[in-house]
Formats: structure tokens, C-alpha cells, sequence
């Protein structure tokens, strides 16, 4: 991803998903980085990242957004994550 915003290393959480961005008059599909950090020291929030490959994309030009979430709110996310890959993986396994 040329022009990249989020830096990327071998800790990064994901690299190379399908993102998508939709907006009232558009819908574009790009690779995409997903990353969640924190500070080493003293951390008080939880940072969620998200790029897509602007190379791709011919309406947005290059940015990342980003939330920050306290701890409880991470443990939030976590849980409905797991929720729906748990749905996610009783479809699969259904097929």
C-alpha cells in the first residue's frame, strides 16, 4: 500500500483484509489493515485502526480512521466478537 497512514510490522494485528467503504454515493472494495494497540506505558485506552489500500480506490483519498475504547469497551467488542464467529462457525459447519 503506497502512501500508507497506519504502520505496519510484523506486530500488526492484520494485514491484507478485504475492507470496504461505503458512503451515500459510493461503495468502493480495497485491501484493507486492521490494527489494535495501546501505549507500553502507563495505557489507559485501547486503539482500533482501520486502512484501505487507497491505490485502489478512485473516491477517498488516502486516510485511516481510528476509535479509541477503554478497557471495558474493548471487552465489549471481544465479546460480541466472539459471538459472531461463534455464529459464523455454526453456519459452516451446517453446510
Amino acid at each position: 500500500m503506497p502512501d500508507r497512514l497506519v504502520r505496519v510490522n510484523a506486530y500488526t494485528t492484520f494485514d491484507l483484509l478485504d475492507g470496504f467503504a461505503r458512503g451515500h454515493d459510493f461503495d468502493e472494495e480495497a485491501v484493507a489493515v486492521l490494527n489494535v494497540t495501546a501505549p507500553r506505558e502507563n495505557p489507559q485506552e485501547v486503539t482500533l485502526e482501520l486502512e484501505l489500500d487507497n491505490s485502489g480506490l478512485e473516491t477517498l483519498p488516502a486516510h485511516a480512521e481510528g476509535v479509541t475504547l477503554s478497557a471495558e469497551q474493548a471487552r465489549e467488542l471481544a465479546g460480541e466478537l466472539e459471538t459472531y464467529a461463534a455464529r459464523v462457525e455454526a453456519a459452516r459447519e451446517a453446510e
